[in-house]
């Protein structure tokens, strides 16, 4: 058994209000020096998830800080995406998380509401297997410009 806290590294991204159709936008989180990377959603308050649709958390990456797209579905594990259709608390934890196999420094999420979405959600960055350890338990998030 091998400790895990020395090797990995967790990022507040952000809490989002959704409302409707506006889409919300994370922080970055800055994968480097880190060889694996993920984002998790963890919903807070889900007054209504919207239409048959729900809201849609999109992983999109960045070389930069100027600007992201959408990851292709070869640079993900568990797809690119995550939809959330429940109005219950019964689904804290948003699927798997979006775990992220691509080669670009930044990474952040686009969440899409459908009509009708009224929600709160918190976006945690994972970072692990260091190319030096031990990390510190909590990073810094990146401004999305």
């Amino acid at each position: 058994m091998r400790d895990g806290i020395s090797n990995t590294q967790y990022v507040n991204l952000g809490s989002l209000t959704l409302s409707g159709v506006t889409p919300g936008l994370s922080g970055y989180l800055d994968t480097r020096g880190f060889d694996a990377a993920s984002i998790v959603v963890v919903n807070g308050t889900i007054t209504n998830a919207g239409t048959a649709e729900g809201f849609t958390v999109t992983l999109q990456e960045s070389a930069d800080t100027t600007g992201a797209a959408a990851v292709t579905a070869t640079e993900t594990v568990s797809g690119g995406t995550v939809t959330v259709t429940s109005d219950d608390a019964d689904n804290v934890v948003a699927g798997p998380g979006l775990g992220y196999a691509g080669n670009k420094r930044y990474i952040g999420v686009t969440v899409t509401g459908s009509t009708g979405t009224d929600a709160t959600i918190t976006l945690m960055g994972v970072l692990s297997k260091p190319s030096a350890a031990a990390t510190t338990f909590a990073g810094a998030v990146v401004a999305r410009t």
